[in-house]
């Protein structure tokens, strides 16, 4: 029983840190952009939501963001605690609310293509959300001077691209969860049928 749980516990561990490997590849693979680089980790933010579950899609968003604090530079320029000074910061923190809600909306992994779609769109929403105020905020602070061009340039310009890209999010997903909740439910189940043995 408790080898069947260690399994568990790993698988759920490997899945978590599958996608911390992912936003970490996200950040350095980049495509050049004015005035900020175009990354695609607002996507995986999302699709760790939409095929983990609102636990650990959250868990491993927020193992990406603790990391990078603590100095490991898996951010798109580096780490340290000193990088919750940079505007783009708040959508660091938006990973880990986009990857919740994500799979919060989503539910179950039997669930419609419209729901995985609202799903998708209400993360890249809220990523959103927390990432322009605190961009702003941060702006301000830091004395930039052009806070309309940063509004723009630096945060709306995004928006189709993650749209866009989250909408296929939501496509995949639902695709493939059921697929992954699946082979989960045969180990968990394997496990149970060992125990009562």
């Amino acid at each position: 029983m408790k080898k069947d749980k260690i399994k568990i516990v790993a698988a759920d561990i490997a899945e978590c840190a599958i996608f911390v490997a992912l936003m970490v590849a996200g950040a350095y693979v980049q495509i050049p952009f004015y005035p900020v680089a175009l990354t695609f980790q607002t996507v995986i933010s999302v699709l760790a939501g939409l095929l983990l579950g609102w636990k650990k899609g959250m868990a491993s968003m927020a193992v990406y963001c603790f990391m990078g604090l603590v100095g490991v530079p898996v951010f798109s320029a580096g780490g340290g605690i000193f990088y919750v000074l940079k505007p783009s910061f708040g959508y660091i923190i938006g990973f880990i609310a986009a990857a919740a809600v994500a799979g919060l909306v989503a539910g179950k992994p039997e669930a419609s293509f419209r729901r995985y779609l609202l799903a998708a769109v209400s993360a890249f929403l809220v990523n959103y959300a927390v990432g322009i105020p605190y961009c702003m905020v941060a702006a301000k602070l830091l004395n930039v001077e052009n806070l309309t061009g940063l509004f723009l340039t630096g945060n709306l310009l995004y928006m189709p691209k993650d749209f866009v890209l989250c909408v296929l999010a939501a496509v995949l997903a639902w695709k493939v969860a059921p697929i992954i909740f699946r082979q989960r439910g045969r180990l968990k189940h394997s496990g149970s049928d060992n125990a009562s043995e």
